[in-house]
């Protein structure tokens, strides 16, 4: 049976450089999709051309307006290739309207000297960690098994308080469980709650405006990681006149960084 992350970000080729698509209810955010599977989707575009070149190393989503449940189209177009790295721009069109924009880096990865500065949190494993309650929240969310270490949502909590810190620690992965690849990795990029649901004890109108995110994993380390819990942490910087930012960081099971993310937020009092 077709996993259902699958089916909402499937693309059937239209032409050389546009797909249609169609997201499921099953992703529903607030208004529209869940943003992450939209960049997942964005970046699956380029992933099926003919003309891709290497890995994601890159991904550059700027949400401009609600998309629906109807048919859509993604424009998807490199601008710049050479020997090691291939550039890509996509639109995505639906009712006459480009709701979605984003770029994409690619890249042929090659052995270098490597480190690792950042270290992940050190936490007690998944299965010492309650998975979160998906009950009043958007469908998207049962798509995904969340185990939160620290760091919950304030309006959530029995006793709904302010927090002095955004930092959240938590495990995912996909609800049913599926072997990670790059648009699984971009999705879960941004499993992030607002931080701002964080540090404030009451519910806000949000909507994320870009995301991008890093990829420092490449294929072998994806298909090392399987459909097991990744540990993520983000935090937030500064909020201000109805923006904020967040950060977020994505480990895989044995400790290697696989991805880190920023976006910027809109809130509403």
């Amino acid at each position: 049976m077709t996993h259902p992350f699958e089916r909402a970000i499937a693309l059937e080729p239209s032409s050389d450089d546009t797909f249609t698509g169609q997201i499921p209810a099953d992703y529903a955010n607030f208004i529209g999709p869940f943003g992450g599977v939209l960049a997942a989707v964005m970046l699956n575009a380029p992933c099926q051309s003919a003309q891709r070149l290497g890995d994601p190393l890159s991904l550059t989503v700027n949400f401009g307006g609600p998309v629906s449940e109807a048919p859509f189209t993604v424009a998807t177009r490199p601008t710049c290739t050479n020997r090691s790295s291939q550039h890509w721009l996509m639109e995505l069109h639906q009712n006459g309207e480009t709701p979605v924009t984003a770029s994409a880096v690619f890249a042929r990865r090659r052995d270098t000297w490597a480190d690792q500065e950042r270290r992940p949190p050190q936490v007690a494993p998944a299965a010492e960690a309650e998975p979160l309650a998906t009950d009043h929240l958007p469908r998207w969310v049962s798509n995904y098994e969340m185990r939160v270490v620290h760091g919950g949502m304030g309006f959530l909590a029995a006793a709904p308080q302010a927090s002095d810190s955004s930092e959240t620690v938590l495990w995912i992965r996909d609800n049913p469980p599926r072997p990670l690849d790059f648009p699984g990795l971009a999705a879960i990029a941004d499993n992030f709650f607002p931080r701002v649901f964080v540090r404030r004890p009451q519910f806000v109108p949000v909507g994320t405006v870009s995301l991008t995110t890093y990829f420092h994993a490449d294929q072998t380390e994806l298909a090392r990681q399987g459909d097991g819990f990744l540990l993520g942490r983000a935090w937030g910087n500064r909020y201000h006149k109805g923006y904020h930012d967040q950060s977020a960081e994505l480990w895989s099971d044995a400790g290697q960084l696989l991805a880190s993310t920023h976006q910027v937020v809109y809130f509403r009092e």
